[in-house]
């Protein structure tokens, strides 16, 4: 078939290809976990695993595959429905009240993703009377909730506690009924945590709701795993709490917003992903429901994740890389360049470590680095290997000297 929408399509895909940013799929062959069985070009290969969102290393526990297990048995397969037709089962209903306690909310509510959590938060919650405050880098699917609303839409630099007072007051002047500051609580690509105290603070000055996304904090962050309402003090002042259990809790997939009691019943009412797409599968429900009883009780798996982090930072500092500051497990190596990225990519799998490059557009333009992530599944004679594996790869590249 040939049409202008597949020119366009092939122009793009070669301009992408040009630049180096096209992103490239290698398939796996086996569980995800610290070490993992890249399948590619007709052979297998073990590597070191340094950029999955698994931080406490519960993708493959055993006990949460048994209760996905029993679940299949017990539940079936899938709930062929949505919620509010035939899709909500009592697994449903545990997992909800399991996150909402562990989380210190009245009650959750449960998406196929937290991507879709995001997309329905806001257009179920806000209208053209109200305004949204964002950060600048949140992630993009707080950006496409937002946009799906009708709500004013203004935005801080990062973590700029003057330029978000300043939006507080602009939205007041503009006479916004309800106002609702947004911001990841761990951003992604670079490993800073919100100053939640501080928003939650300018919140209860100027009457404003704080929403957090919290996919890579739950889990691993904070007393208990609790993210990073509990790792700076913010606590219970943090109104709405999106999250997921595609990272530490498990690996699955699956995200949730925890809130009051009125939020989530209104939610039930409107949030459109949750009227209209299917159920969660039985199967990953119930592994949740075993990976937050395993998170909630994981501090030695947390503190081993500090451990790696400290020691990989470390070692890379003192080899003279370019690193972002942080003290989450998300340690931003950064090159610059897209291709450059992709270089150093290709020589760490040729010396056994499993990486990405991460380039423009889910970095800034010229912001291009591989973004490594501790695992609880690696140990510390894995976390040595895979930093002799950069300076060797650093060297051969001049990224360092």
């Amino acid at each position: 078939m040939d049409s202008p929408l597949i020119h366009k399509a092939e122009a793009i895909l070669a301009e992408l290809q040009s630049a180096g940013l096209t992103k490239r799929e290698r398939p796996l062959s086996g569980p995800q976990s610290g070490h993992i069985t890249v399948a590619q070009g007709g052979r297998r290969r073990e590597l070191l695993n340094l950029c999955a969102n698994n931080y406490l290393g519960l993708a493959d526990h055993p006990e949460i595959i048994a209760a996905a297990r029993a679940a299949f048995d017990s539940h079936g397969f899938g709930m062929a429905s949505v919620r509010f037709i035939c899709g909500t089962e009592t697994l449903h209903l545990e997992l909800e009240q399991a996150t909402a306690r562990y989380l210190g909310k009245d009650d959750a509510i449960l998406f196929a993703a937290c991507f879709d959590a995001n997309g329905g938060l806001f257009e179920a919650l806000l209208g053209e009377e109200d305004a949204v405050i964002s950060d600048s880098l949140n992630h993009a699917s707080i950006i496409d909730g937002i946009r799906l609303c009708k709500a004013k839409r203004y935005r801080y630099q990062n973590r700029d506690m003057n330029e978000l007072e300043d939006r507080l007051k602009e939205a007041d002047h503009n006479g916004a009924k309800i106002k609702m500051i947004a911001t990841d609580g761990v951003f992604s690509m670079d490993g800073y945590v919100a100053d939640l105290v501080a928003i939650c603070d300018l919140a209860e000055r100027y009457g404003a709701t704080v929403m957090i996304d919290d996919c890579h904090a739950t889990g691993h962050l904070g007393e208990k795993g609790r993210g990073t309402p509990a790792l700076t003090g913010a606590g219970n002042r943090v109104d709405i709490v999106t999250g997921t259990f595609g990272k530490s809790l498990g690996g699955g997939i699956g995200g949730f917003i925890a809130a009051s009691q009125p939020i989530i019943d209104l939610l039930r009412q409107k949030a459109r992903p949750y009227l209209f797409s299917n159920s969660l599968p039985p199967p990953v429900v119930a592994g949740a429901i075993k990976a937050i009883a395993i998170a909630e009780a994981a501090d030695d798996r947390r503190a081993l994740l500090a451990d790696h982090s400290r020691r990989f930072r470390a070692r890379l500092t003192d080899a003279g890389f370019d690193l972002l500051p942080g003290e989450t497990p998300i340690i931003p190596v950064m090159l610059g360049e897209a291709e450059l990225a992709q270089r150093m990519a290709r020589a760490l799998d040729e010396r056994g470590v499993y990486v990405a490059g991460f380039f423009y557009p889910v970095v800034p333009m010229g912001k291009a680095r591989i973004r490594t992530q501790m695992s609880a599944a690696l140990t510390p004679a894995d976390i040595d290997t895979a930093a002799d594996a950069f300076i060797d790869a650093g060297k051969a590249l001049g990224v360092i000297t």
